[in-house]
């Protein structure tokens, strides 16, 4: 049930899609405009493009007026994208570079347009992804993987243990009946049947323990999934960055300035790169009339709502805002001492903005712009310092290189007799270029510490994303993907690759830019072709394919779409990086914890079993009836291992490497320890089972000494498993109180087994002096000693290179 309904959740990510594709659209018809639902639309229909709408299927455009869509959620690109009508060359262009089209429920920013219907429904980009989602095929989780061939190894095991009891025991001569219900017992006791609902539960406690950390799990096997990840591949805007646009660096009067403060808060300040000081701005200067340029060429606002700065408009106008604020000048005050007469909207073919200010009687016109378009227009002559056009377009290329997006900023005094309309004639020339403004998307300085501690637990960081490749690039090495200079690769690259020789070259890479919902699909299928455990990040409806191939797929809770939340596995609640670095660390205790529980289970289970073939073997008679294994496996299990999955953790736990994908849920020194374990127990438990009976007992006496026997052993065993490593003589108890709690409960289990008249006749047992409790409790005792040993070679051995066994 717990496993259907997991999966129908999955699915619905297909209803999310459909949910995006209903909507309105305004279309031409019969030469009038008509409203018309978008599910009616046909290719050929003219489609009409406002600010606020949702694109109503694939346009390619008809005409634009500074027409501006914001496709992050398709496309990956965290600033909206500029369209127009014109042509393309190269009919090859992913989708993030086509200009000229708009796609089915991306978002109308800017502007108006017109466009001709190309695809609808599954015909789309967007359908092409549903159908991706729909032909996905989940890969199993390395938890289902290992429980399988744990499964069908350990069945089989106990299938010719069970086989071996009976054949053995009719060679002996015992009792057909009674030798079946033994063997039948004896398969119970050893079978840990009580492990699948520890399992879920120990993931559960993983669930609430990372939802503390802001990581909400959808399904219960990403918890330990998250555990055995080998490479998380991650998207850059909102994840390792924080999704605001800041001001990182100014360039003016030939200096180099570095600009503090992130995001959109107004605190900072200018320091000259060279020197290192305080820089001062000063009156009348080319740098206060480039931030001024950035202030009042500007349609954004910030504004004050719940205690932080929010923005109205484009992040990059915003980040512009932000630093005339640094540099000491207040918005309120420059529009009113300058107020705006016009402006003249960004449009691509021109690449600049510019708006009309009226200031002392004088007509000043500012201007910002890409670099290289503004300085088309613009006389290198300065007021103070004066440059030439090669040398700005090096500082340019410098603050590009750094990752940054670099604006230009301008302005022109105009004659008095100019009219808006001869506005534009008049910026062709003559416009006094005054600085340079770059831009970045800031790191989060809380993600270069979790791709370090990823680098230390040995997982390794993928950076996937829409933006272009040198942004991309800078992010990646100053948070620590790829080192300093890392690899990277183009969507169009990936295109080109064959699967095989993608899955040779995502080896050395740890950057992929520019990359389409089918690149970051093959990206992850590369890796997990490699035998890799991935984890993929994503927000966007592009990502769900990925989301949903991928072994654990994360979405974004705060800039994340439904399609993306229903096709993953786990929801980040603070879009953060180091949310997953955080939940790694609950994943691996996961797994630890259902191998301590395993441990202990079968520890018994082969205590139980070498007891019964040992007096088989001895020629003396079974040490328990069929009741009596039952109630021991009732006694030990049923109230005792549920307390494990309740540990915090051991002390390194990231500093370990992840599991190899083909590692079972046992290792090799697991599986001598339990080995050990099973040979303690049933040496003590036939010796004092053979004393018993040497010393005149009835056999009523001596298998209530042995019941006794393993009970107490387990009690001790129980305190054994809380690590797998670590002594027990140097662990905190109280931290898990659980633990004495259901010892205790155990061990009332016991005495009532003992004492109460009617539960003793039920399971066959006599009460015992209290000089035989304290020799059982005396003689369990033997284990802890021995498991103590085993400990200590285990942690010789960890330190020797090579040393870990194999694993079942």
């Amino acid at each position: 049930a717990v496993g259907f309904w997991q999966e129908l959740r999955a699915e619905q990510s297909m209803r999310s899609l459909r949910r995006l594709v209903k909507a309105r659209a305004w279309v031409m018809r019969g030469g009038r405009e008509k409203e018309v639902d978008s599910e009616e639309l046909v290719p050929g229909d003219v489609v009409l493009l406002a600010s606020g709408d949702r694109v109503p299927a694939d346009l390619r455009l008809l005409s634009t007026t500074e027409l501006r869509i914001e496709e992050a959620a398709l496309t990956g690109e965290s600033m909206p994208a500029d369209k127009d009508a014109a042509a393309l060359d190269d009919p090859e262009l992913p989708p993030a570079d086509r200009r000229n089209m708009a796609y089915m429920s991306t978002i109308v920013v800017g502007g108006r347009g017109q466009g001709v219907v190309t695809a609808t429904g599954l015909a789309t980009l967007m359908g092409q992804i549903a159908e991706d989602v729909r032909s996905v095929r989940m890969a199993k989780t390395p938890l289902q993987e290992r429980f399988e061939r744990f499964a069908k190894l350990l069945g089989l095991t106990v299938l010719g243990l069970a086989l071996l009891v009976l054949a053995l025991g009719v060679a002996l001569g015992l009792d057909a009946f009674d030798l079946f219900m033994t063997a039948v017992a004896m398969a119970v006791a050893i079978i840990p049947e009580g492990l699948p609902v520890v399992v879920t539960i120990t993931m559960a406690i993983g669930v609430s323990r990372m939802a503390q950390h802001n990581a909400v799990v959808r399904k219960l096997h990403a918890v330990e999934t998250l555990g055995s990840t080998t490479i998380i591949c991650t998207d850059k805007t909102g994840t390792l960055t924080r999704n605001e646009m800041t001001v990182q660096a100014f360039y003016s009067m030939a200096r180099f300035f570095d600009v503090t403060g992130s995001g959109y808060d107004l605190r900072g300040s200018f320091s000259d790169r060279e020197t290192g000081r305080r820089a001062e701005v000063e009156p009348g200067s080319d740098m206060e009339m480039a931030l001024r340029a950035g202030l009042l060429c500007n349609e954004s606002s910030i504004g004050w709502n719940e205690e932080r700065h929010v923005i109205k408009g484009d992040p990059t106008e915003a980040a512009l805002i932000v630093a005339a604020y640094k540099a000491g000048l207040n918005a309120e005050e420059e529009h009113a001492a300058w107020p705006t007469k016009a402006i003249i909207p960004f449009e691509s073919h021109r690449g600049y903005m510019a708006s009309l200010h009226k200031h002392g009687g004088r007509d000043i016109v500012f201007l910002k712009g890409g670099p290289e378009k503004l300085l088309d227009i613009c006389s290198m002559e300065r007021s103070q310092v004066e440059c030439g056009y090669s040398e700005v377009l090096a500082a340019a290329d410098r603050l590009a290189a750094e990752g940054l997006r670099v604006l230009a900023m301008g302005w022109k005094e105009l004659p008095q007799d100019v009219s808006v309309d001869k506005l534009t004639e008049e910026l062709t020339h003559g416009v006094t270029f005054v600085g340079l403004a770059a831009i970045i998307d800031p790191p989060r300085a809380e993600a270069a510490e979790a791709i370090r501690g990823c680098a230390a637990a040995g997982i390794r960081t993928v950076m996937i994303t829409g933006d272009h490749a040198v942004t991309a690039r800078a992010i990646a090495a100053q948070i620590g993907i790829g080192g300093p200079e890392p690899g990277a690769m183009t969507g169009r690259e990936v295109e080109t690759m064959s699967d095989e020789e993608l899955q040779r070259h995502v080896e050395e890479t740890s950057v992929f830019a520019r990359v389409s919902p089918r690149h970051k699909l093959r990206i992850a299928q590369a890796y997990m072709a490699r035998g890799e455990i991935v984890a993929m990040t994503g927000d966007g409806v592009n990502d769900a394919p990925a989301l949903k191939a991928a072994h654990i797929g994360i979405s974004m809770g705060i800039s994340g779409t439904e399609v993306a939340k229903e096709a993953s596995d786990m929801v980040l609640a603070d879009d953060n990086f180091s949310s997953i670095f955080r939940a790694v660390e609950q994943g691996r205790i996961v797994f630890e914890n259902i191998r301590k529980v395993t441990l202990y289970l079968l520890g018994g289970g082969v205590g139980i079993l070498l007891t019964i073939l040992g007096t088989m073997v001895l020629g003396m008679p079974l040490p328990l009836n069929a009741t009596q294994i039952i109630w021991l496996n009732f006694v030990t299990s049923a109230l005792q291992d549920m307390s494990l999955a309740f540990e915090r953790g051991e002390p390194g736990t990231l500093k370990q490497p992840p599991r190899r994908p083909d590692e079972g849920i046992l290792t090799s020194g697991l599986l001598r320890r339990i080995v050990l374990v099973g040979l303690t127990l049933s040496a003590g438990t036939l010796y004092l089972f053979h004393c018993s009976l040497a010393s005149g007992s009835d056999l009523e006496h001596a298998r209530t000494l042995a019941l006794t026997s393993l009970v107490s052993f387990q009690f001790f065993q129980l305190f054994n498993s809380r690590s797998l490593r670590q002594s027990v003589f140097t662990m905190n108890h109280l931290h898990n109180p659980l633990l004495f709690g259901a010892v205790f409960l155990a061990l009332l289990a016991q005495l009532s087994a003992l004492y109460v008249p009617q539960v003793a006749w039920l399971i066959r047992t006599v009460p015992l002096p209290a000089r035989e409790l304290a020799v059982c409790l005396g003689l369990a005792f033997s284990v802890l000693v021995v498991v103590e040993l085993d400990k200590l070679v285990m942690r010789a051995g960890a330190r020797v290179p090579g040393s870990a066994g194999g694993a079942v």
